[in-house]
This record gives structure tokens, C-alpha cells and sequence, in this order.
């Protein structure tokens, strides 16, 4: 049994060689930059929406994929990392500490 919580402590699902929550943090940053800047296109004229823009979409998703799961090989608790920086950046600070 103890083996079992140490092997599920020390090698966290992955997605493709990358920490499970760092993809699917990767992928919503892009997906929702995807949606700002077609939205964008769609608003300002011409209209015209060139054929091969969700492929940079695309590729950028692979590259950045490939350059996380480098990273992540190398540290592989970098995911907890990432998400606890970002944890104490979304806590909010009173403007006044009780004591």
C-alpha cells in the first residue's frame, strides 16, 4: 500500500509527457487566445479570416506542448509548481492586517 501512495506522489498523471493539469492549462490559454483573436477578425473588416490561421493555432500548441514536456522531464513536480504561483497570485491581500 505504501508503495502504491508514493508511486502516485512522485509521478503525477501526464497527458503526452506533460503534468495533466499543465496541458490542459497550456491548451485553455490557447484555445482562449484562439477565440479572442478570431473574434477580433470577425469584428474588425474585412472579414477575411486567411484558410491556414488555426494551424499557427495549432502549431503553437505542439511547440509549447513539446517545450513543457522538456521541462517537465527534466523537473517533474514543475505542474505543482506553476499552480501554486499562480494560487498565491490570485489570493487577495487585505489592505490592512488584523492582529
Amino acid at each position: 500500500m505504501r508503495q502504491k501512495v508514493l508511486k502516485a506522489l512522485a509521478n503525477p498523471p501526464r497527458i503526452f509527457y506533460v503534468p495533466y493539469n499543465l496541458a490542459m492549462l497550456n491548451f485553455f490559454f490557447w484555445f482562449m487566445l484562439f477565440v479572442v483573436i478570431m473574434a477580433v477578425f470577425l469584428i474588425l473588416p474585412p472579414h477575411d479570416i486567411p484558410m491556414w490561421y488555426p494551424l499557427v493555432f495549432l502549431g503553437l500548441l505542439f511547440i509549447s506542448h513539446t517545450i513543457l514536456g522538456i521541462y517537465s522531464r527534466k523537473d517533474s513536480q514543475i505542474a505543482q509548481i506553476i499552480l501554486s504561483t499562480i494560487k498565491i497570485f490570485n489570493k487577495r491581500i487585505p489592505k490592512r492586517l488584523k492582529v
